[in-house]
């Protein structure tokens, strides 16, 4: 009979002879093959995102539609800035996003020191059993001389300074309003200091079309007003881990149609 030297599926080698058991250069038992058979070729699938470990999810929602304003009477202020409360549609926004977040995980919620974020927030608090914390920096644009409803007259107006502000992508042609530098400097801190307080959570946070457009602003390194147009009650989202902020959606109004 034939005798050859193979090598054995434990790394040694081996003398064996030829049995009539051997179906296409293959031996059963501990004896490997007497004739090779290449390899399956590595195959990768495409992989899902997953958010990094010790990252943070950022719900960024924008509060529900708010009073209209009455030239008459002018909204209160609240650290100088304009604080209607909800309109009945709202409130019915609010009870869309609570019926849209309900259903998946949210670990904390934030709104600002308006009401307006605390009445859209209340109605997914209470579903979840969460006390919403106040983060005051993530507060609308301050609008100067244009705050308590005036600003909305003025858009409303067609008023040149309006359409100045928006050629130009800047707050501060409005008298007395912010600029882009200072309301970067306070979300962009907010930003980090809720992501730091939330490794591998996600977390809700109610804010306004202003300062959403400017979180985005510098997650991207877009224009200034590139994202100033979050719907009433639209969700947009965003994983921060370190210095890396990845924008993960934009306005999802899906729950309000």
């Amino acid at each position: 009979m034939d005798c050859r030297t193979v090598l054995r599926l434990d790394g040694g080698f081996a003398k064996w002879k030829s049995p009539s058991r051997v179906h296409a250069g293959l031996r059963l038992g501990s004896v490997v093959a007497d004739q090779h058979v290449p390899d399956e070729p590595e195959r990768y699938r495409q992989v899902r995102f997953e958010p990094p470990s010790g990252s943070t999810e950022i719900l960024l929602i924008r509060h529900g539609e708010s009073e209209a304003a009455d030239p008459a009477r002018p909204f209160p202020l609240v650290d100088g800035r304009g604080d209607p409360a909800l309109s009945p549609l709202g409130r019915q926004q609010a009870i869309r996003v609570a019926e849209r977040l309900a259903i998946t995980r949210v670990d904390a919620i934030y709104v600002t020191s308006l009401r307006r974020t605390a009445e859209t927030a209340a109605p997914l608090a209470a579903r979840l059993g969460i006390v919403p914390q106040v983060e005051p920096a993530l507060a609308e644009v301050n609008l100067g001389e244009w705050e308590g409803g005036l600003y909305r007259q003025r858009v409303a107006q067609g008023d040149p300074v309006v359409v100045q502000m928006r050629e130009e992508e800047r707050w501060d042609v409005i008298p007395g309003a912010e600029s882009n530098l200072e309301i970067a400097a306070r979300v962009g801190p907010a930003i980090e200091r809720i992501a730091k307080s939330h490794p591998d959570q996600r977390v809700a946070c109610f804010a306004h079309g202003g300062t959403i457009g400017a979180v985005l602003a510098i997650a991207t390194g877009s224009r200034p007003f590139a994202f100033i147009g979050s719907d009433n009650g639209a969700i947009s989202a965003m994983v921060v881990v370190g210095s890396h902020w990845l924008l993960r959606g934009f306005n999802d109004r899906s729950h309000l149609e």
